[in-house]
């Protein structure tokens, strides 16, 4: 998905407009997920550009894209550029010896 979105449309609530841009994001993302996930591959991984422009976007992660587009509306944007690339991802082992960091907080309950 390459997406140039308008968030002044004439005769629209600026909000409702807001609200169906970010609804029309999570609709694409969700219906990636649900496609079949080729052999070898443990998930659906996304690679994420946002920006005010093509030329000016910058990659961010896929659960930023909210934020990024509240930071837009908070600045009085009128449009902004996003780009989503689903790919195969793989589930990589952690590191002998690395510590889950949800682990480090439940000693700390235990002392």
């Amino acid at each position: 998905m390459r997406k140039i979105y308008q968030l002044h449309v004439e005769g629209k609530h600026p909000d409702r407009v807001l609200d169906a841009v970010k609804h029309d994001i999570r609709k694409y993302i969700k219906r990636e997920r649900r496609r079949d996930i080729p052999v070898g591959a443990d998930f659906w991984d996304f690679d994420c550009r946002f920006g005010a422009t093509q030329e000016t976007a910058a990659v961010v992660h896929v659960a930023a894209i909210t934020e990024a587009i509240n930071a837009v509306v908070a600045e009085g944007g009128k449009q902004f550029y996003i780009e989503i690339l689903a790919k195969p991802g793989k589930r990589t082992a952690r590191p002998a010896g690395a510590q889950d960091p949800a682990e480090d907080e439940g000693d700390d309950a235990e002392d």
